[in-house]
């Protein structure tokens, strides 16, 4: 009765809450009491509340069968995830633009956990005996480092050019109800931690693929995970789901240490990864209100991005940095609805600790509706301790851009820019010299060599253009630095757009001039049919549709670089969006290894999976071990839900 008592209050507080418009008292009452309600989470009849929720504004097409809408059943085999995406800035955008977030997100539960049968291979799967636990090595932060240098040490891995080609799948693990392999797992000893778009936890044997433990969370998993030892010793596992709840996870139990709401607004998403330094964490806060802003009755727009600093013991706030002012309204778009601004300049890219320095280093996107500020394009330059502007570099003024410009839609500005967001980490290289440089990666298709010590004026010691970009292509998630040479992957899809030439390919180039030392150009080697070819970037994922995935598999559409890569003292390790998994010589680019992981398996947890594009997060290297995460479809690449662990032959 207790329980249900204080249930009852929570939920209104958070009816309350989400009808407020005082932003303050708004914004106290959804921490909170979302807060307790997360906490509770197994003990609360949460999916009884999306299934009232789906009764109320759902049913009358899903339960229907004269709509030809997918049914209950059918849903229920999504993963909570990609439920939410089809909610947000999928097909079902417009229908469910009334909904809160958190109305949505009670939607995804129910639907995600109503299906039965899913998880009946655990039992089989689960390791016997549990191998020994042990605190080394650790693998556990996006960029491999503070500096995001992507760089792993011989004292790091035994994989070398003499004997990559060797490397064979030792074993595999296949996720239900998953299409997209997008949280980069963290290694600490003999275990692999990763999390699922379905919103599981596993822990699993490194060298075999066996389950140690699994958990249940909330939502689906969408950050790295990223490992942070306490100044007691202690590690916690940290990760955003996709809610922008921030989790601290004790690896030994798996227990919620502590969760945190790191949402500016309720268009908050955590795209990418949080990084940890001195007790401290620093969330990157990145907007789908950008997509959101495709559909004629968004009114446009009123999120912005921003950098959250969390105690890591605790997860209370330390500062908060706000990319823009907060929207007002600006007049009318072309047809006649009020448009709000400034807005936009995401944050998806993992934070750059420079603890000389004691600055934060990062980059931003576009603005996506007029004014215009200077921190969009950007990369910022904070410091640590209070969140202050030390400087800032806008590498392209004026770029404003939304979904809505992708069909001509009303909210898409006048003169709109091109969607050039800087999503690659920013990488802070000591070099041969003593010279330390700070690189940075656009969406363009430049690179960009920083003074961080110069003045505005001479802040730029060299840039590179080594494609034309497109809002898809250009750099995407990750360089990676070896000694003096960066090494950069480019994405660039095809597109019919007047005098643009793709040029996706990992090139390599001269950290102290931008010289082009080598490249490896990537094509599509099979024959597709163009009549086939998915819509241009977040349209694909508002178009919906059945998809031939037997055709799909066959010839993919994509085959840029858009993962981040690693690299080696000899080797530099890069993924294609076709599935390709390549190792070269990081000397003169030549290509070793190679295995196209886009194939069915039936994995070792006896499941069927299959392989598919390869983005976001790069590749884990330990020891004698690769971990490749395979799969990935949210702009019309090839679905996947496998993680492959190769080991080298001795």
């Amino acid at each position: 009765m207790k329980k249900r008592f204080v249930l009852g209050v929570v939920l209104v507080v958070l009816v309350i809450a989400g009808a407020l418009n005082r932003h303050e008292i708004k914004a106290w009452l959804m921490q909170h009491g979302e807060a307790w309600v997360l906490r509770n989470a197994d003990h609360l009849p949460l999916a009884r509340a999306g299934e009232y929720l789906f009764d109320k504004h759902c049913a009358d097409c899903h339960d229907n069968p004269a709509m030809n809408a997918p049914t209950r059943q059918a849903l229920s085999l999504l993963a909570k995830e990609d439920l939410m995406i089809a909610l947000e800035f999928g097909k079902m955008q417009p229908m469910a633009a009334h909904l809160s977030k958190q109305q949505r997100g009670l939607i995804a539960h129910y639907l995600a956990g109503s299906a039965s049968g899913q998880y009946d291979w655990l039992a089989s799967a689960m390791c016997d005996p549990e191998p020994a636990r042990s605190r080394s090595p650790v693998m556990g932060s996006w960029g491999v480092g503070l500096e995001n240098r992507r760089f792993v040490s011989d004292q790091q891995t035994a994989i070398r050019k003499d004997n990559v080609a060797s490397l064979t799948l030792a074993w595999s693990f296949a996720f239900p109800r998953v299409s997209d392999m997008r949280s980069q797992p963290a290694v600490i000893g003999e275990r692999i931690f990763i999390g699922d778009k379905a919103g599981k936890l596993f822990v699993l044997d490194r060298r075999s693929g066996c389950v140690i433990a699994h958990r249940k969370m909330i939502s689906g998993i969408r950050s790295a995970i990223t490992v942070a030892t306490l100044g007691d010793s202690r590690k916690l596992l940290i990760f955003a789901d996709s809610l922008a709840t921030i989790y601290a996870v004790d690896p030994n139990t798996l227990d919620i240490v502590w969760q945190k709401s790191a949402r500016l607004n309720d268009f908050s998403v955590i795209s990418g990864s949080i990084s940890f330094h001195n007790n401290k964490l620093y969330v990157p806060v990145s907007l789908f209100e950008v997509a959101a802003a495709g559909s004629e009755s968004h009114v446009c727009c009123t999120s912005h991005g921003g950098v959250i600093t969390l105690n890591a013991e605790t997860g209370s706030t330390v500062w908060t940095w706000h990319a823009t002012d907060e929207a007002i309204l600006q007049g009318t778009n072309r047809a006649g609805q009020d448009r709000y601004g400034p807005s936009g300049a995401a944050v998806w890219s993992s934070p750059t600790i420079d603890a000389k320095r004691n600055r934060l280093y990062f980059g931003t996107g576009e603005n996506l509706t007029r004014p215009a500020t200077d921190t969009s394009d950007a990369i910022i330059a904070l410091d640590l301790d209070s969140g202050e502007v030390v400087w800032k570099f806008q590498a392209i003024s004026g770029d404003v851009w939304n979904a809505g410009c992708l069909n001509g839609g009303a909210n898409c500005p006048r003169d709109p820019g091109e969607d050039f967001d800087f999503g690659a980490s920013v990488i802070l290289a000591t070099l041969s010299s003593g010279k330390q440089v700070l690189f940075a990666g656009q969406k363009s298709g430049e690179v960009f060599a920083l003074d961080p010590d110069a003045d505005d004026a001479n802040r730029v010691l060299w840039r590179q253009r080594l494609s034309q970009g497109t809002s898809n292509g250009g750099i995407h998630w990750g360089m990676a630095l070896a000694g003096d040479s960066l090494y950069v992957p480019v994405s660039d899809p095809e597109r019919e757009q007047a005098g643009y030439t793709p040029r996706p390919g990992l090139y390599a180039l001269n950290g102290d001039s931008g010289e082009l030392l080598w490249q490896h150009t990537v094509t599509r080697n099979c024959d597709f049919n163009y009549s086939k070819r998915p819509l241009v970037g977040l349209n694909n994922n508002r178009a919906g549709g059945k998809v031939d995935l037997s055709e799909l598999y066959q010839c993919s559409f994509y085959y840029g670089l858009s993962a981040a890569v690693t690299a080696t003292a000899e080797l530099v390790f890069s993924a294609g969006l076709d599935g390709e998994i390549r190792a070269f010589d990081r000397f003169n680019g030549e290509l070793l290894w190679s295995k196209n992981t886009a194939q069915p398996i039936f994995a070792s947890n006896n499941i069927d999976g299959h392989g598919g594009a390869i983005d976001v997060g790069g590749q884990i290297i330990v020891g004698d071990w690769l971990y490749v995460s395979s799969g990935y479809s949210m702009f019309g690449q090839l679905p996947g839900n496998v993680l492959l662990a190769y080991k080298i032959v001795r």
